[in-house]
C-alpha cells in the first residue's frame, strides 16, 4: 500500500513564512517548491520547501485571518541523516537564518549530531549517522 516512492507532505503552522523560508532555504539549503503569491481572503498563505524532485516536502502554513500558534514539543523533530560529521558552517548558517542551537530532549541527538530550533520552535536534528532502513 505505501512504498518508498509515495509522495509525503508534512504540514505545520508558522508565525512568519518569511522567517521560515530564511531558515529552511537560506540556512538548511532546501528549495522553494511552491508558494502562494497573493493573499486570498479565507485561504491560507503557503510555503512549500524541500529537495527538488524529492518524495517529500514541508508545507508551512499561515492564516492571517485566524492565526494558529505553533505548538512544538521537545520531541517534534525533523531529522536529517547526514552520514558525516555536522559541518560547523551549516550550524552557523542556520543560526544566522534565525535558528537557535538547543540541547536535545533525547541525549541521542546531541551524542550523534546537533539540534537547532527553527524560528517557530520546531527542532531540526542534524545527525552524523546514516539511515539504513
Amino acid at each position: 500500500m505505501i512504498d518508498s516512492t509515495m509522495r509525503v507532505r508534512i504540514a505545520r503552522p508558522s508565525r512568519d513564512l518569511a522567517a521560515a523560508e530564511r531558515f529552511y532555504v537560506g540556512g538548511l539549503g532546501l528549495d522553494v517548491l511552491w508558494r502562494t503569491t497573493e493573499r486570498v481572503s479565507g485561504e491560507h498563505d503557503l510555503l512549500m520547501v524541500g529537495p527538488p524532485g524529492g518524495a517529500w516536502h514541508f508545507e508551512l502554513t499561515h492564516d492571517p485571518e485566524h492565526p494558529l500558534e505553533p505548538t512544538p514539543t521537545v520531541d517534534d523533530l525533523f531529522v536529517v541523516y547526514l552520514g558525516a560529521p555536522v559541518d560547523d558552517a551549516l550550524v552557523a548558517r542556520l543560526e544566522a537564518a534565525g535558528g537557535t542551537r538547543v540541547a536535545a530532549h533525547n541525549p541521542y541527538w546531541d551524542e550523534h549530531g546537533v539540534v537547532v530550533a527553527d524560528p517557530d520552535g520546531y527542532q531540526l536534528a542534524l545527525c552524523s549517522r546514516s539511515w539504513g532502513a
